[in-house]
């Protein structure tokens, strides 16, 4: 593990630093065409932006995420670093989106500092109950259905989205088969914030894929 520097953080930036009506987050992997993948999504609605990278060395991650930043902050977007509070920081992202195995939230928040990002997966009603008392200024719910990028873990159906609806303390962003075709079963449910991966990773016109998917959403949201 790398560890974090100690420099005080970096003051909030007031374009990126918020999550306030944001809808359309995309958590991405490292692929070759990160930089024009990602301005072409901003380009098409996207407007928080998650690296969940597994496979690079510490130093190739962050010359990736410091990458992805800079695109994303060109568009005035939030850039998320997955899993590592400490690259987070050297990187200057905007936040850190830990899982329920990672480094606590609290920990996540003492490295960052006050005005940073960060989010938590949750899985279960348990899990969303316990994120009550932590620092953290958004958490997923989620998979909706089961998803290659959650391997083994079963899809939790819209019956955790009403859940979450009626009881997150916080607010929280559903993931899991985000398509234009899913998104006005989960607004019925209650969501308004939505996490893709596939939908867009795998699309041949990212920004046109973006464009449709924010258009389901904010027609969905906007008609409840």
């Amino acid at each position: 593990m790398v560890l974090a520097r100690h420099d005080p953080p970096r003051p909030a930036r007031p374009l990126v630093s918020t999550l306030a009506g944001r809808r359309l987050y995309l958590c991405s992997p490292d692929r070759p065409d990160l930089a024009s993948f990602l301005g072409a999504c901003i380009a098409g609605g996207v407007d928080v932006v998650q690296l969940r990278e597994k496979h690079l060395d510490d130093s190739s991650l962050v010359r990736r995420a410091e990458l992805a930043r800079e695109v994303c902050h060109k568009g005035g977007v939030p850039f998320i670093l997955n899993d590592r509070p400490d690259l987070a920081l050297i990187c200057e992202a905007d936040g850190v989106h830990v899982g329920q195995e990672d480094l606590p939230p609290s920990i996540a928040r003492r490295v960052l500092g006050k005005d940073a990002i960060i989010g938590l997966s949750t899985h279960s009603p348990e899990e969303l109950a316990a994120s009550e008392g932590e620092p953290v200024d958004y958490v997923s719910a989620g998979p909706v259905a089961e998803t290659p990028t959650k391997p083994g873990r079963a899809g939790t159906g819209l019956e955790y989205v009403r859940h979450a609806t009626e009881h997150a303390h916080h607010p929280y962003f559903v993931t899991g088969g985000v398509t234009p075709e899913s998104v006005p079963a989960m607004a019925e449910a209650g969501a308004t914030h939505f996490v893709v991966v596939r939908y867009l990773c795998d699309s041949d016109d990212p920004e046109s894929a973006a464009r449709k998917l924010r258009h389901a959403i904010d027609r969905a949201v906007e008609s409840d």
